[in-house]
């Protein structure tokens, strides 16, 4: 019986949690048909609770990398030990654990390392600072020992290569799954009002998402241009953060900024219906999951002109790419769409992915284990 460990201790929300979750459902499966012997190092077990899985619970207190550190590089060698022979070691959080196994590979979903920040974010989020500053030294250490390394874009794969000096057939691609939402699981309705045209953008006030971009076109609309018929809502509350308080002062008067806080999935794609155009300015990301998430719904979506979005946005219809640093640019399209001009929306250009390539966690397994 061959041994498959996973190590996902500090994976606890959002979407690395999703990965974790659907990484041990299929695991799961694999336990009733093949061979296998599947051990998971989580924080709490209720996170992520298959059948088949042997857990193991660790837990530090919450960002303490001097816990994380110890528990990466002595606790889990001590483990490897114990359960010794094991066969994959997978890590899905960046570091790769200093550990005993045949193969090891580690999921890379991180791309704070390749962020150019500003001076002002040292104000709102200095840990999106650190991380960007100091987590690449830390991903560095031992991640020549790994058999694979998984990635979800063409992009990072390629960047990854250059910071590190990987060789390249070493490095997956495995973007994520589709949506897991029909768009005909919601009634067509628009949450316009009065003829107003309605923007989305949804994530967690990191400074790196770029809120403020946003909120700047939508003051020129509003101030310069003299527009009204429209509103942006945008899925944070002034209490969340200092950035988002920030925001708030800066720009929380304007009428046609609505502030909603966090959503959860149903709520998320009941505005994924209902809103006319998605907008996602974000200066980097792994994937922007709400992209391809929107995408299903078949509406304009206007795109900071990155390589990320240009992949994760690849042949979808109805797109625009704008400079992230550019409100005016941002309001210029804004406001066709909101005139009902629309002519300048294409389809995005198809982004090949170079092999090897694995699109569902049977197809990853099937090389990680091969």
């Amino acid at each position: 019986m061959r041994t498959i460990v996973i190590s996902a201790v500090n994976l606890t929300k959002g979407g690395t949690l999703t990965i974790l979750r659907e990484c041990l459902r299929y695991l799961s499966e694999l336990s009733e048909t093949g061979n296998y012997r599947i051990v998971a190092l989580v924080h709490r077990k209720e996170l992520a609770n298959f059948r088949n899985i042997e857990y193991i619970e660790m837990q530090w207190p919450k960002k303490n990398w001097a816990n994380r550190l110890w528990c990466e590089y002595v606790t889990m060698k001590k483990i490897s030990v114990k359960l010794s022979p094991v066969y994959l070691w997978l890590s899905l959080h960046d570091t790769t654990p200093n550990v005993l196994a045949e193969k090891r590979a580690v999921y890379y979903h991180n791309s704070l390392p390749f962020y150019k920040w500003k001076m002002k974010e040292w104000l709102f989020t200095p840990r999106i600072v650190l991380l960007a500053l100091f987590s690449k030294y830390i991903y560095r250490k031992n991640i020549h020992e790994n058999t694979y390394l998984v990635v979800q874009q063409e992009w990072m794969k390629r960047a990854l290569i250059h910071l590190f000096r990987l060789r390249e057939e070493t490095m997956i691609v495995a973007p994520p799954s589709s949506t897991d939402k029909k768009t005909d699981d919601f009634p067509m309705n628009n949450l316009s009002e009065e003829g107003n045209y309605s923007f989305l953008f949804a994530s967690y006030p990191d400074s790196h998402k770029n809120f403020e971009v946003i909120c700047q076109a939508a003051e020129i609309l509003k101030e310069q241009l003299g527009i009204e018929d429209f509103k942006v809502y945008l899925t944070i509350k002034e209490e969340d953060n200092a950035y988002a308080q920030w925001l708030f002062r800066k720009w929380g008067k304007i009428p046609n900024i609505e502030f909603i806080g966090f959503l959860d999935r149903k709520s998320l794609y009941e505005y994924y219906n209902q809103c006319n155009c998605l907008i996602f300015p974000s200066k980097v990301e792994t994937w922007g999951l709400p992209i391809t998430e929107f995408a299903a719904f078949h509406k304009p979506m206007l795109l900071a002109d990155l390589p990320y979005t240009h992949e994760t946005a690849s042949e979808c219809n109805q797109v625009a790419f704008f400079n992230p640093d550019d409100p005016h640019a941002l309001a210029d399209k804004m406001k066709r769409l909101i005139q009902g001009d629309d002519r300048f929306l294409v389809t995005a250009e198809k982004v090949i992915i170079s092999l090897p390539v694995a699109r569902s966690w049977q197809e990853l397994f099937n090389i990680l284990l091969a």
